[in-house]
């Protein structure tokens, strides 16, 4: 991913003559970003290298032309700019949103975020999402990794998507490919909530256990059901295997019995649980209703 990026250029330089192909028709198929500048601004020269950056990391989700408007006076007046840097962006051919002056980079990808979020494309692509999402909890593997896929196509930093993706490749069991979809992940997201749920996935399932040993755990529950330490061993090793629920439903055994067993030791794993699955899933937002009765029982 990172040689695409490395060889990818979403930057050229406009003109008043050229400026309904490369920006008003161009923002038909994406958002067009136009940087007004001139040799002699200063911001300019620290603005522009840090926009082109920004834009050429995106992997093609905005294009950025920039126009001197020393050389090109026409538009920048038509559109009446007073003061540069300006930037502003172009969606279906109208202007849709701006901003003047040299600003840090972390608000540049915000303004370009904002942008991505209001096109008919990404919304287009959230319902794809949503409708794969639905599709993954329902147990259908197959179309929710087709529908992740498409995304990624379309829009190959997309975080929900490639997420999607790795956790489709994990429901079959295929982790080492569900590492290589996350190796993806832009560089700037892997922070994301979504991405660090599915990396707690990947640690509580590391480890596989043995036939036998799930053999051994369960009979252990089965003659002693008061035996927690037991419990919370078959709650593990149903956790590695990807069986959240059963794995839940043993931990919330464990806390009614005992909320404060071995220190929380049980409601630390379950939490733990929960952070794999992330907050929307319905096995943690029903997960934390019953352990909330529990709590406030």
């Amino acid at each position: 991913m990172s040689e695409l990026n490395s060889h990818a250029n979403y930057v050229s330089e406009g003109s008043d003559q050229t400026f309904m192909l490369d920006v008003i028709e161009a923002s038909q198929a994406q958002p067009v970003l136009v940087d007004f500048w001139a040799p002699w601004c200063g911001p300019c020269k620290s603005l522009t290298p840090v926009l082109e950056r920004v834009v050429n990391s995106g992997n093609g989700g905005v294009r950025l032309v920039k126009i001197n408007i020393d050389e090109n006076p026409d538009i920048a007046g038509q559109l009446r700019v007073q003061s540069i840097p300006a930037v502003i962006a172009f969606d279906k051919g109208r202007p849709v949103n701006g901003f003047q002056g040299a600003i840090p980079e972390g608000q540049i990808k915000q303004f370009i975020d904002q942008i991505l979020k209001g096109t008919d494309s990404a919304k287009q692509l959230e319902s794809v999402l949503d409708d794969a999402d639905v599709a993954l909890q329902n147990g259908d593997v197959g179309a929710a990794a087709q529908a992740y896929g498409a995304v990624v196509e379309a829009d190959r930093g997309n975080v929900r998507g490639l997420v999607g993706l790795a956790r489709c490749y994990l429901a079959n069991g295929d982790a080492d490919r569900a590492r290589q979809v996350l190796e993806m992940v832009p560089e700037d997201k892997l922070e994301d909530p979504l991405v660090l749920s599915v990396l707690k996935t990947l640690e509580l399932t590391a480890e596989t256990p043995a036939d036998d040993e799930m053999t051994a755990a369960l009979d252990r529950v089965s003659a002693n059901p008061g035996d927690h330490a037991g419990r919370y061993d078959l709650a593990e090793k149903l956790v590695s295997v990807g069986d959240n629920q059963l794995a839940i439903d043993h931990l919330l055994k464990v806390l009614r019995d005992d909320l404060n067993w071995e220190d929380g030791k049980a409601k630390s794993k379950l939490f733990e649980v929960f952070d794999a699955l992330g907050p929307k899933d319905p096995l943690t937002v029903e997960g934390r209703r019953r352990l909330s009765s529990i709590i406030f029982s």
